[in-house]
């Protein structure tokens, strides 16, 4: 006798994943935990994988050469993709220094859902100061080597659907912003922008 077996549910809402990519210290995963905050309190399923945790979790095999943080980007992307087909809002915050991946990753996931991309776009400057990891103080004592942004390289994206000024605005009009896309609205001006 042959079990009777039902279709999973269909996910109530499209599963989207929002690509939180820039420096390090650039802002990313400020901004994504605010966002992720705010769609929770709206009752959305929402996910975020953190290019840090990530690579303690998932990819600490991987080192830093170019093959590897390609390959540790393509897993957050398989993840992030297997979610968004569940109709799962995924925030991805991770450097992602090289566009070519980058691409990838959105057609694979664009095939699943939605993909956004999100460029935190903290100049060197900012980022230096704030150095949360104290990563930029690392490579300037000549303890790292490899650092994006300074002696490795970051192709910061084409055309994203949003670009963050989170050296001049503060993560919360920040995270308005984003959500204002997701809403399917216009983004609120930078702040400090003239009309």
């Amino acid at each position: 006798m042959a079990l009777a077996t039902k279709a999973p549910p269909r996910p109530t809402h499209q599963g989207v994943t929002v690509w939180f990519t820039g420096l390090p210290s650039a802002g990313k995963t400020t901004v994504a935990n605010l966002v992720g905050r705010r769609l929770a309190e709206r009752g959305r399923p929402v996910e975020l994988l953190d290019g840090d945790v990530v690579r303690t979790h998932l990819s600490r095999d991987l080192g830093f050469s170019k093959a590897d943080r390609d390959e540790n980007i393509r897993r957050i992307g398989y993840v992030a993709g297997l979610l968004t087909g569940h109709g799962v809002i995924v925030l991805v915050s991770a450097v992602s220094p090289y566009r070519a991946v980058r691409d990838e990753v959105r057609t694979r996931i664009g095939r699943a859902g939605g993909f956004v991309e999100v460029h935190v776009a903290a100049d060197l400057a900012t980022c230096q100061a704030r150095d949360v990891k104290r990563l930029y103080a690392r490579q300037a004592r000549g303890e790292l080597r490899g650092l994006t942004g300074v002696d490795d390289p970051y192709e910061p994206p084409l055309a994203p659907e949003l670009v963050l000024d989170t050296a001049g605005e503060p993560p919360e009009a920040s995270a308005a912003r984003v959500l204002a896309l997701l809403d399917g609205r216009p983004a609120p001006e930078l702040v400090g922008s003239q009309p």
